[in-house]
């Protein structure tokens, strides 16, 4: 997940907080207070001047210290130090400092006087009024802290976005995997799955020496909380607040725990279902007739035991995988290697961080054949040239950039506004000029369903329109998917030609799957898109193709899976026609 001032500043007032509770020197303390300050209030994004090599020093309140120590979170989002101290404190105090309200004087007095472990502990303490009595605490003050531990206490489990779990998930992996001894060590649960989201994350590990590896998961150097450690069963929360659980399983029947802790549990269901029909019983050990084990190495020997072909993690949500499996229709999924090109990006004119050169370059060397671009503009009130303009210059930058390379192209596109009548906010003559015209929603978001959806209708029906971006508005953990009819949406992309987008920005990840699975059937392909805001961002398309295959997408069911030379007479299409007749829909696998 990149890192930015926000994150860079948050590290150092965690780092003054847990000093100050330690009674480390106040001028240390106030060093790393000003600095937190300092950071988040700085002009430029400092991991930015990081990465070209720019000069720390010229910073306010930072020090050499205090530079490499920003050096080091900008390359890991974290440092040593704060690792250090969330070690060296109780678990509680760490949760503790992040209630509001309560600063790291408090946290320590609370502790301190009441030794609380959990804030389940604290609210119980506030509650038989323990917490007023204490000095520079009182009734008022006590009753704030119950409602914001309420409020706490009672919010929806964290669910944790895929790159946050990844980052995660992988130093502690890579630690296990050295252990001696340790043959498999892999995720299971809903990260295997590639869900958008992660609650807490499943580890299985093969090893000669089960007591080893669950020491050295329950000592990793990130363990905010261990809550239970065993030989063969641990659980640790780490300072992310992140659950992960650890099973060191036999290797006979690693095949059988994959299947079962990877689920989902409608799948395991399911599958239980079969054996059962069948006179055997399947389990996290594997498949038994009777007393005799007869298959649990693999998941395909645990498959093909109850009769069926081994099917993908991501396909496992029992939506119809189960039959497809018994009767060898399983779909040939998406993979990223399939993907030629990226159809959403931003450069620095748009509020991305790199210009087209240095996105050109980075997509080039991820192996993609074409990028489009596709800023957004200013939005209205100034004068005409001002506002659209750009793109002129633009599209003369990318004509001289293009020249440089026979194997790469910058597409010219723009990320055109659909306002709530669904017109675009930005006129033919300059529509007309480009490679294509992706139409996003950026407000409005609370329209009534049809009034919404007749809103992407319209805008659908322009004479210039390639894709309809993030259709239904989707931020997870942040914002719902607006009130959309998705599959008239999706009949009309049909009807009309264009194309809808699968949102690779791991916090939008929209079309949704199931969606992704319905503009399939419809014929429609869909466009995974970076909508990468800097060049770091081109790898969401990674998560893009986890999406993509979770709705059962196949190589043709993907837009960008063309080459260039098949793909531009599709964008063509959608580009200056009018009606229905002269725009048909392009064939799936043109």
């Amino acid at each position: 997940m990149p890192i930015h001032n926000a994150e860079c500043a948050a590290v150092f007032a965690e780092i003054a907080d847990m000093l100050e509770i330690q009674g480390a020197n106040p001028f240390r303390v106030r060093a790393y207070r000003n600095a937190a300050r300092t950071i988040a209030d700085y002009g430029r994004d400092i991991p930015t001047m990081i990465a070209s090599g720019g000069d720390l020093g010229q910073i306010p309140s930072i020090g050499p210290d205090l530079a490499s120590k920003l050096r080091e979170i900008a390359a890991t989002g974290t440092c040593e130090l704060q690792q250090t101290l969330r070690h060296a404190l109780p678990g509680a105090i760490v949760e503790l400092l992040d209630v509001p309200g309560l600063g790291a004087k408090r946290v320590k007095a609370l502790h301190d006087a009441l030794r609380v472990d959990t804030l389940e502990q604290l609210r119980a303490e506030a509650k038989n009024g323990h917490v007023r009595a204490l000095p520079g605490f009182g009734a008022k003050t006590e009753a704030h802290l119950l409602e914001a531990l309420d409020e706490r206490l009672q919010r929806t489990p964290q669910r944790f976005l895929l790159p946050a779990a990844t980052q995660s998930l992988m130093p502690l992996l890579d630690g296990l995997r050295a252990v001696a001894g340790v043959g498999d060590a892999v995720a299971a649960g809903s990260f295997r799955r590639r869900r958008e989201t992660v609650g807490d994350l499943d580890i299985l590990v093969t090893a000669r020496d089960a007591a080893a590896v669950a020491d050295a998961f329950v000592g990793y150097r990130d363990v905010a909380r261990v809550l239970a450690h065993g030989k063969t069963r641990s659980s640790i929360v780490l300072a992310s607040g992140l659950q992960v659980d650890l099973r060191v399983v036999d290797a006979e029947a690693f095949g059988a725990a994959l299947v079962y802790f990877t689920g989902s549990k409608a799948h395991n269901i399911a599958l239980r279902r079969i054996a059962q029909a069948g006179g055997l019983k399947i389990n996290e050990y594997g498949v038994f007739r009777g007393d005799e084990r007869i298959a649990g190495e693999t998941e395909a020997s645990v498959y093909e035991a109850i009769g069926l072909r081994w099917v993908p993690p991501e396909l496992r949500e029992d939506r119809g995988e189960i039959e497809a499996s018994r009767g060898g229709t399983l779909p040939a999924l998406v993979e990223r290697k399939h993907l030629h090109g990226d159809l959403h990006a931003h450069t620095d004119a748009s509020g991305g961080r790199d210009g087209l050169r240095a996105l050109a370059d980075a997509a080039r060397s991820r192996g993609l054949a074409y990028l489009a671009v596709t800023d957004r503009v200013p939005a209205g009130g100034g004068q005409r040239h001002t506002r659209f303009d750009w793109l002129v210059r633009q599209s003369d930058e990318i004509d001289r950039i293009n020249a440089a390379f026979d194997d790469f192209v910058l597409l010219k596109g723009v990320e055109a506004a659909i306002r709530e009548d669904g017109s675009l906010d930005v006129p033919d003559d300059v529509l007309g000029r480009l490679d294509l015209v992706v139409g996003a929603v950026h407000d409005g978001f609370d329209l009534s369903r049809d009034a919404q959806t007749e809103r992407m209708l319209r805008a659908m029906d322009h004479p210039y329109f390639t894709i309809l971006a993030h259709p239904t508005g989707r931020l997870l953990g942040e914002r719902d998917a607006c009130e959309l009819d998705v599959p008239r949406v999706i009949a009309r992309a049909a009807q009309r030609g264009c194309f809808v987008e699968l949102d690779a920005q791991p916090q939008r990840l929209d079309l949704a799957d199931v969606w992704c699975r319905e503009a399939a059937k419809a014929g429609v392909p869909v466009a995974i898109g970076s909508d990468a805001h800097g060049a770091d961002e081109l790898d969401n398309l990674a998560y893009g193709v986890d999406q993509a295959r979770r709705g059962w997408l196949t190589r043709q069911d993907v837009l960008n899976t063309r080459t260039l030379a098949q793909l531009r007479p599709l964008l063509a299409h959608t580009m200056g026609a009018s009606g229905a007749a002269k725009r048909t829909r392009p064939k799936k696998g043109a």
